[in-house]
């Protein structure tokens, strides 16, 4: 038996200031086959990271491909995209006769005349493997389900944690499932319910966490091999943009439909229910500091990095400075320049420095100040689950009762490192800001006696009202009434 296994992925605000380039991926993952690290996976690469894994005990041969991810960003070129695919694709027609094929992609890539690019990965794939060779793959649920793409591929897997912790999970689910496929144990059929709405799913607020629970329980019994729930990707202006059940179910179709559309009509129900409160900056402040007990989370979506945006945005920075609030760290803001001046300046200098505020209109004015250099490291990380994020060259500022941590490559806050790499330890803060939607909660959540979600006004809304969407497909909820839910697969 033998497998092919590879990665392109990124997820892609269409909305974002910030194009994607080689240069993204190069900075992200660029990894040439058999140049993937054994000890963990990387940005969307656990399905060929699981593979090598249980190759020789499953008894088949892995056929590695290239490894390509990217931060979320803005739409990504036309060239560098072909460029990517077609070197993927010549490695899978070089692999031929192949079995199965696993890929770990996104879900949410766009890229110039591409607005369906996992579609068009998959149609290259199964153009050159046939119609008997067993496709899998392993996406975010913050994805777009096109039909396309469903009807290309075999088995399609999506994470089923918000923030993504089971990324190894759901890739063992996948590699397990094609395999029993190639060994006619089983026979997956597919139905996918589109529910017409857009919204945030967070799986660590009570309501998500109870549906994800009792979906994931069903799964191996009754013939029910898999069910993912779909969040859509909302900063993405694409036309089969929507959240929505994907079921599969061993040979019986009628279940699969019938389980899709009663898990979809439950999911409906919970429209408007399933997202955090949003608090202004200076209700967010002052409630932390109205607190007896600390630290204090304040989450920044608006200027999420995980959904492409810059990350230097300074509103919230600047009303803790205007309010002299002490005891709060805040990070990150993504800035190279202040990271280099930070390090010529030298640990615990004081120098005049202007920071952040720099990428467009929605990341504020940048923030002039006399400031402390507190914290220099280089080459830094943080971890997210089983993976790492490289941060880069890093520095901490002090200004006041504020701390700041400037990263010089781009990345939402995801591990305590974040701080920690730089001599801050959040959990002695009494105020903590981290920029990011959810995924914060896997590390700050342990240690937070409260998180607040902030609207601020970076350039990711929380109101959808406010994107100015043009090729989405109308009517979904929450930008109409009357939208009309069912089955599309």
């Amino acid at each position: 038996m033998r497998l092919f296994a590879a990665t392109l992925a990124t997820e892609t605000n269409t909305y974002s200031p910030l194009p994607t380039s080689l240069t993204g991926y190069q900075e992200g993952v660029w990894l040439r086959p058999g140049e993937h690290p054994a000890d963990a996976p990387l940005m969307c690469t656990a399905p060929l990271f699981v593979a090598r894994q249980r190759a020789a005990d499953e008894g088949y041969t892995l056929i590695e491909g290239s490894c390509f991810a990217a931060s979320p960003a803005g739409t990504t070129s036309r060239a560098d995209y072909e460029e990517m695919r077609d070197e993927i694709l010549a490695q899978v027609e070089a692999a031929l006769p192949l079995d199965g094929v696993l890929l770990g992609l996104h879900g949410a890539m766009v890229a110039h005349g591409y607005d369906d690019v996992e579609g068009d990965i998959l149609e290259g794939v199964r153009a050159r493997v046939g119609s008997d060779c067993v496709i899998g793959v392993e996406l975010d649920p913050h994805c777009h389900l096109t039909q396309k793409r469903l009807r290309l591929a075999d088995i399609t897997i999506l994470y089923k944690e918000f923030p993504h912790t089971d990324v190894l999970e759901r890739a063992e689910d996948l590699l397990t499932l094609v395999l029993r496929t190639l060994r006619k144990e089983i026979r997956p059929v597919q139905a996918f319910y589109d529910c017409r709405q857009i919204g945030s799913y967070p799986t660590t607020l009570p309501l998500m966490r109870g549906f994800v629970d009792r979906l994931s329980a069903m799964e191996g019994h009754d013939g029910v091999l898999s069910v993912s729930i779909c969040h859509c990707f909302p900063y993405a202006d694409v036309a089969q943009m929507t959240g929505g059940i994907l079921v599969f179910t061993d040979g019986d179709k009628t279940q699969a439909d019938r389980l899709a559309t009663e898990i979809g009509e439950e999911f409906v129900s919970m429209r408007g229910r399933t997202a955090p409160d949003y608090l202004s900056p200076d209700d967010a402040i002052t409630t932390a500091e109205a607190a007896s007990d600390f630290p204090i989370v304040l989450a920044d979506p608006a200027d999420n990095a995980g959904g492409g945006a810059p990350s230097d945005n300074t509103t919230i920075l600047r009303r803790l400075l205007e309010r002299d609030v002490q005891g709060a760290c805040l990070g990150p803001i993504w800035d190279p320049i202040a990271v280099r001046l930070c390090q010529d300046a030298g640990l615990g200098t004081e120098f005049a420095l202007r920071f952040g505020g720099k990428i467009g209109p929605t990341s504020g004015t940048p923030i002039d100040a006399t400031v402390e250099v507190t914290g220099l490291q280089r080459d830094c990380w943080q971890s997210f689950g089983p993976t790492q994020s490289a941060l880069g060259d890093c520095a901490c500022i002090r200004i006041g009762g504020v701390e700041v941590v400037l990263i010089s490559n781009r990345s939402q806050a995801l591990g305590l490192e974040l701080f920690r790499n730089v001599g801050v330890d959040p959990a002695q803060r009494r105020l903590v800001v981290v920029k990011s939607t959810n995924h914060f909660m896997a590390a700050y959540g342990p240690i937070a006696r409260d998180v607040l979600y902030v609207d601020a006004d970076g350039p990711i809304p929380r109101d959808y009202s406010r994107i100015p969407y043009t090729k989405v497909q109308r009517p979904i909820w929450p930008l109409d009434e009357g939208t009309e839910p069912g089955l599309i697969l």
